[in-house]
This record gives C-alpha cells, structure tokens and sequence, in this order.
C-alpha cells in the first residue's frame, strides 16, 4: 500500500518515520520542506501539494495541529479532497473535533474513498519507537485495510466504533492527562512545602495507588527542571476545549473541566503559548517560592520498550 503524510511535526515526523523504518513506500508533505528532509533523506518522495501527494497513495494520513489547519488541507483549491478516488482511505491521526471529523468524512465518501479518525495516545517518545496506541473509528472494513498500516505505527490498536468515535475517546483520555498533570503540580509542591525529600515522594507516589502513566513520565521531567514532553500549553487548551465540546453536546454539567481551562488558560498567559505544558507547576512554585527539583531525573522523555509488531487490541465480553 502506498502512503501519503502530511503533518511532519512532533508526532507525525515520527510517525512517519516508523512507516519508512519498515519499508513502506511513502510520499510526504509538510509547510516546510526542512521537516521532511530527515524522511527525504531515507527515502520518501516529496509532494508539492496535498492533492499531488494523494494522487500519489492509496491511503492518506494527515497528522495536524489543530481542526481548522486540518480544513484548509484537505479543502483548499490543491488540497486532499481533489487528490482522492474511489478506495482510497484518509486517516486522520490528530486530535480533532467528532463534528468536523464527520463534516469531512461525509466530502471523503462522496468521492468514494473511506474516512477514518486514528488519534494516537502515549506521549512523542512511543511514537518515535512505533509503540504509541492508535484509537480508530470508522467502518469494520476499512479498520481492517488499514490495519496493516496502524500496526506498523503503533503497538496498540483499538477499534472504537464509527467515525468519530475515536476523537472522541482521545480527548477523553487527553482530559484525564492533563487533570493528572494539574494535581501532580499541587502534590510535588505540597511534599516540597511539607519538607519532603522530592526524589522519595516521586518514589512513593509511583509505587502507590496515586501512581500513573503521566507521573511516571512527566514528573521526572518536571523534576530534572527542562518540563520537556514536546507538548505545549496551546495544545492542552485545545484539547481541553475539544472536551468541554464534547460535554456540552452531550448537556453534561462538567465542574473540574472549566477549572482546568481556567488553570492553563493562567499559565499560557504568564509564560507563553509555546511553553511545555508541565511548566503549570510554575503557577504554585511563584506562589510558594521554591523550586521542584530534583537530581537524577531526566530531561526528556524515553520509550525503554523495544520496538514490537502491533496488534488489534479487543475488549473481552463477559
């Protein structure tokens, strides 16, 4: 099957490389040329427009920062949309909105191709070693065309339903991220005030009920003081709001999601848009006047799994 990407950034460049990494023929796209040049150099051919690249492939990926950008790629005057023909399959692998994934999906079918949404969880340092975990909704058939693809980017692969599912479990999950993240910055600073050594409190949580994936990677980096996990606080508040969308359509009367975004809507108006986003834990740091840091932890985040063929992760019925 032949690839298209389009999206080089953080996640996608390394997305990207997993499938060139294990020998797909793929054709890459991004606004700047110097993203691909790494995916170039190992093989990739280069698309001079979206249409032009989905020419060019059987199954289209795009991997963007936000819905809006992922709209005028796919319908701009040289976008996907007037690339794909019938049987094509168009991945869409950022976080996004369950409405616009369907508003384009419904353009996709038309054409004859086959939508998908395939949101990936687990963080820059997995999708660099193809271990990340991919959500995908979309039709059973077309899940299991793409199957072979999803596998070689990712470890985990969960089908989710129909279109639009699958956004819509990813912000779930990205919500409980980042209220893990907020109450991780108001424990670590609270065992600092209370006199506790930080390299044992992080030993405690992680060996207790509090434990987490997010404290078991972005308190250590927290610790060493870089707070560098390739996400920034921008991109927290769109999730965040993606959530909150989420709840409002379906009338749930959320209370801790509109303190979240209070919260980081704060800390990107003290310190940036582009800040990482454990640079939360600066809001309580000023106010207390310490510093949470740490020896022995490192600045960024690392996969120590190697690198496995991925599987269709299916949940067992009682």
């Amino acid at each position: 099957m032949k690839i298209g990407f389009i999206g080089l950034g953080n996640v996608g460049g390394k997305l990207a490389g997993s499938l060139l990494r294990n020998g797909l023929e793929l054709t890459v796209h991004d606004i700047s040329e110097d993203a691909a040049r790494p995916l170039l150099d190992g093989g990739a051919r280069w698309a001079a427009s979206p249409a032009e690249m989905a020419r060019a492939s059987d199954m289209v990926i795009t991997c963007l920062p936000s819905p809006a950008i992922c709209s005028q790629v796919m319908e701009g005057a040289d976008g996907v949309l007037a690339g794909l023909s019938d049987g094509m399959i168009w991945a869409e692998m950022s976080t996004t909105d369950e409405a616009e994934m369907k508003r384009l999906g419904a353009k996709v079918a038309a054409l004859g191709a086959a939508p998908m949404d395939c949101p990936v969880s687990g963080g820059c340092h997995r999708a660099a070693t193809g271990n990340i975990a991919i959500f995908a909704g979309g039709e059973r058939d077309v899940f299991e065309r793409a199957l072979p693809v999803l596998t070689t980017m990712g470890r985990r692969i969960l089908h989710t339903g129909p279109l639009g599912s699958a956004s819509v479990l990813k912000v779930v999950t990205n919500y409980l991220a980042t209220a893990n993240l907020a109450s991780l910055a108001e424990a670590l600073v609270t065992s600092k005030m209370a006199g506790m050594d930080l390299g044992t409190a992080y030993e405690a949580i992680r060996i207790s009920s509090g434990n987490s994936f997010v404290h078991e990677t972005e308190s250590q980096v927290i610790l060493n003081g870089s707070r560098d996990i390739n996400f920034t606080m921008d991109l927290v508040k769109k999730d965040l709001s993606l959530f909150q969308a989420v709840a409002d359509r379906a009338e749930v009367p959320l209370e801790l999601s509109p303190l979240l975004l209070k919260i980081f809507q704060d800390a990107e108006d003290r310190y940036g848009a582009r800040a990482w986003s454990p640079n939360v834990i600066k809001r309580l740091e000023e106010a207390c006047g310490v510093d949470i840091l740490a020896a022995g932890f490192p600045a960024e985040m690392t996969d120590d799994e190697p690198e496995e063929p991925g599987y269709e992760v299916r949940r067992e019925q009682a």
